[in-house]
């Protein structure tokens, strides 16, 4: 299943996945997410679309500021 809200998304991540939405686990994936020209961006581009990539890194945005207000 392709994720299509930030919920999904989440469980998706942290449930199905089991990856524990750190601070520093979101700074580095915010670091790829933000550089167009890095090659995980691209090929994310290239099978998902602009538009998902783009709401894929404004839920981990959003994980960043959810973690961020409860440190």
């Amino acid at each position: 299943m392709i994720p299509e809200t930030y919920e999904q998304w989440r469980h998706c991540i942290t449930v199905e996945c089991g990856i524990a939405l750190t601070s520093e686990y979101l700074v580095r994936r915010l670091s790829v997410w933000h550089d167009e020209q890095a090659e995980e961006a691209q090929r994310f581009r290239r099978l998902y679309g602009d538009s998902h990539w783009l709401a894929v890194r404004g839920w981990f945005e959003r994980a960043a500021r959810e973690v961020a207000t409860t440190a």
